[in-house]
């Protein structure tokens, strides 16, 4: 008989990391909550993109160059690369180097396991010739639980030293001109008979490529307003 989780499944060092800036990922973890326990095969899937998300969201704010075709262990080794993951005063320590180069392999890991367990078993992933193995919610939990220490720590690190940033709140909903402009450059998706909006499709599976296109699009909003002010205070000049 299979296990029934009995109490509602909370991410809390990934709401600890949008509390401390990380705020375009909630909803997705808002899915990722629920799915262990209603759609545990989903739950692979987004535990494997909201790692990713993560992962370009520090490169991103660090300025630091990726590819967008780069995959999740790619990405990790890049942020691995960059993070100052001890102080300074043990930063030399060879000792502590080893401990934690072991502790990094150890997330290597894990990141691997999630690949491999979306890959196999996730609700979304490549198609197959043979049927799926059903997960149930215990194992999406072990998924969910690792991208969240992962995550957790990840942005913990990012923010040590850097100054904290102003919570605000991404959600969908926030931005319906941004939407819009999604919906309108790409064709509906659909799948049997339901239909899903590109603009949502973006949101829930790849959020920080989302905010990176949002970002852009509020820029060059900005832009056009600017390029348009000097005609109309030069047209109200006497």
């Amino acid at each position: 008989m299979a296990e029934v989780l009995t109490a509602p499944f909370v991410m809390h060092g990934t709401r600890d990391a949008i509390a401390a800036g990380l705020t375009h990922v909630e909803q997705q973890v808002r899915s990722i909550e629920a799915a262990v326990v209603e759609k545990p095969g989903l739950a692979f899937d987004l535990a494997k993109t909201l790692v990713e998300s993560v992962c370009k969201a520090v490169l991103s704010e660090r300025t630091i160059s990726y590819n967008e075709d780069d995959d999740l262990p790619t990405l990790f080794k890049t942020v691995s690369q960059f993070l100052p993951f001890l102080p300074r005063t043990a930063s030399e320590e060879a000792g502590i180097r080893k401990s934690l180069v072991q502790t990094l392999n150890g997330l290597h890991t894990a990141i691997h396991g999630i690949c491999e367990l979306r890959n196999q078993c996730g609700f979304a992933s490549h198609g197959s010739a043979e049927p799926r193995p059903a997960m149930e919610s215990v194992q999406a939990l072990l998924a969910a639980q690792a991208a969240d220490t992962i995550v957790g720590f990840l942005y913990r690190v990012h923010r040590q030293d850097r100054p904290p940033q102003p919570s605000r709140s991404l959600l969908y909903e926030d931005n319906a001109s941004f939407n819009e402009f999604v919906d309108e450059a790409h064709d509906i998706i659909r799948i049997f008979e339901a239909e899903f909006r590109p603009s949502e499709v973006l949101f829930q599976m790849e959020p920080g490529t989302y905010r990176v296109k949002l970002a852009e699009f509020d820029v060059e909003a900005e832009n056009v307003e600017v390029d348009a002010a000097p005609d109309g205070a030069a047209e109200a000049t006497p």
